[in-house]
C-alpha cells in the first residue's frame, strides 16, 4: 500500500489559486508611473479636443504641487482632470487669488469634470497636487460650445 500525503490535494488548491491570481493580475494594466510616458498615456487617457486654451500632463511624483499658469479669455469652460496610479489626485485653479475650481479624481482612469465661467480675461493659475503620489496626471480647460 503506498502511502498518500494529506498534504497534497492543499497544495494543489493552493497553486491552482496563485495560478488564477496570476492570470486575474495579468489582465488588469498597471501604470508604472516612474516610468510611464505622459504624452502617449495622455493621448489616451485625455484624447485631444477642439477649444482647447489651457492644459498640462506630468507626473507627481512626492507631495509637491505642480503649479502653471495660463492667459485664458473670458468665457465658460469645462474643467476635466484624469489620474492614474493610485490614490486620489486634485486640481485647484485660481483667478487673482479667487479659488474657481477644485476637481478631484480617482486615479484609476475615470475623468472628473466641472464646468467655470470667467468673467474676465487674465491668468488662471492650476495646481496639481496629491497625497497619493506617484501617480500621472493630466487636465484640460476647454470653451463650451
Amino acid at each position: 500500500m503506498a502511502f498518500r500525503s494529506p498534504f497534497r490535494p492543499r497544495a494543489l488548491s493552493v497553486a491552482a489559486a496563485a495560478a488564477a491570481l496570476l492570470a486575474v493580475s495579468g489582465c488588469s494594466a498597471q501604470v508604472s508611473v516612474e516610468n510611464a510616458e505622459v504624452p502617449s498615456w495622455k493621448a489616451t487617457a485625455l484624447p485631444p479636443a477642439s477649444g482647447t486654451v489651457a492644459e498640462d500632463a506630468g507626473k507627481l511624483l512626492n507631495a509637491q504641487p505642480v503649479d502653471r499658469t495660463a492667459e485664458v479669455p473670458a468665457g465658460s469652460y469645462t474643467l476635466t482632470l484624469v489620474c492614474e496610479g493610485g490614490g486620489k489626485a486634485f486640481l485647484a485653479v485660481r483667478s487673482s487669488g479667487k479659488e474657481l475650481a477644485d476637481l478631484g479624481a480617482a486615479c484609476y482612469g475615470t475623468r472628473e469634470s466641472k464646468k467655470i465661467t470667467l468673467t474676465e480675461s487674465g491668468p488662471l493659475e492650476f495646481s496639481a497636487s496629491s497625497l497619493d503620489a506617484p501617480l500621472i496626471y493630466a487636465y484640460r480647460l476647454v470653451a463650451a460650445g
